[in-house]
């Protein structure tokens, strides 16, 4: 099954600069193949349900690697069964209506 998702990870206990954890997630998902565009609070990525959350998965092995020692992620998540639907679908919706 297809799945959208945005993605929030935040490190917690590793000071107020988080750019290197949110470099390093990007990392692992420019490694996973999966359709990902990091946005100023977050990170809006698409594939299939099992590689997204795998993905996620590892983005917390990873920032936890570095000596983060919490996290904390909301996700929000989106799936249709009636057709397919990109990223750039979506957003292009909304703008031909504007």
């Amino acid at each position: 099954m297809k799945v959208l998702i945005d993605l929030c990870l935040v490190p917690l206990g590793v000071g107020v600069s988080l750019s290197p954890y949110i470099a390093a997630c990007q990392k692992v998902l420019a490694d996973s193949g999966l359709k990902s565009e990091l946005h100023s609070y977050g990170t809006s990525i698409e594939g299939e349900w099992d590689a997204v959350f795998a993905a996620v998965k590892r983005c917390h092995e990873v920032v936890h690697e570095m000596g983060a020692p919490r996290i904390t992620t909301t996700i929000k998540a989106g799936t249709r069964t009636d057709r397919e639907q990109s990223m750039e679908d979506k957003v292009r919706s909304v703008k031909e209506k504007l």
